[in-house]
């Protein structure tokens, strides 16, 4: 697909990697970008970015209320970019409940696939286009530390394979992005490692929406995680534990 004159939708843009993609969209012509948002004032800045072609909508995608009101305002997108999530930081056993877990399945999968669900049809109706599922590194390997968070990338990675092959023939591709370490709020506390800007990530999810790749590394740390995987996948996994089981 074109990027230069589509309209997009772009959760989770407010900031981090989802403000990347709103920059880059404008960047290469975007006619229109909806940007969403949990809370209005916390868009004010993207929004600022240009008046005219950004379009802030009230976006909690883990309501249905709100994600219908969304797909009754944006009816004329060609890209949606699932970038809404959330990342609580606990492992699988160690937080007191299973509050956290349940809240990163239901905003990482339920929550896009929400999306995914109201807007396809749209995107097939205005003629086809994609569909851009923000994913992780922790959604290729499995991150103990990364408690429900590893899980809810792994179940939308496993979507985005069923959504691809379901929206193939009526012309919209899905994309997955494999995302190792960006420069956001939600990678604070990840120390010690090269952190690409969201923008890089953002130019990297455009290249796969535009040539219809299925599954993109986006990031250095991201294809060294997945040759590691592919090199020595018991001495990774042994790494991975080691990071809890020393803790």
């Amino acid at each position: 697909m074109k990027i230069t004159g589509t309209t997009a939708l772009v959760t989770g843009g407010n900031r981090g990697i989802g403000e990347g993609f709103v920059e880059e969209l404008l960047a290469q012509d975007a006619a229109r970008v909806y940007v969403g948002s949990r809370d209005m004032t916390e868009a004010e800045a993207v929004s600022a970015l240009d008046p005219d072609r950004v379009v802030v909508v009230e976006l909690d995608i883990t309501e249905q209320v709100q994600v219908d009101a969304a797909a009754t305002l944006a009816n004329d997108i060609t890209l949606l970019v699932n970038n809404a999530g959330v990342f609580h930081n606990t492992t699988l056993l160690g937080a007191d409940d299973m509050t956290a877990m349940e809240s990163e399945i239901t905003v990482n999968y339920l929550g896009t696939m929400r999306m995914c669900r109201a807007f396809a049809p749209i995107i097939e109706a205005n003629g086809g286009g994609a569909i851009v599922n923000v994913l992780s590194a922790g959604g290729i390997v499995a991150v103990p530390d990364m408690g429900g968070y590893s899980p809810s990338k792994f179940a939308m990675r496993a979507a985005s394979d069923c959504l691809r092959a379901e929206l193939a023939p009526k012309g919209v591709h899905v994309a997955a992005l494999i995302v190792g370490s960006v420069e956001t709020r939600m990678a604070e506390h990840i120390v010690g490692v090269h952190k690409e800007p969201p923008r890089a990530i953002a130019k990297a999810g455009l290249v796969a929406a535009k040539h219809s790749i299925g599954e993109h590394d986006t990031d250095s740390f991201a294809v060294g995680v997945r040759a590691q995987l592919h090199r020595d996948p018991s001495g990774l996994a042994a790494a991975l534990a080691a990071s809890v089981q020393q803790g």
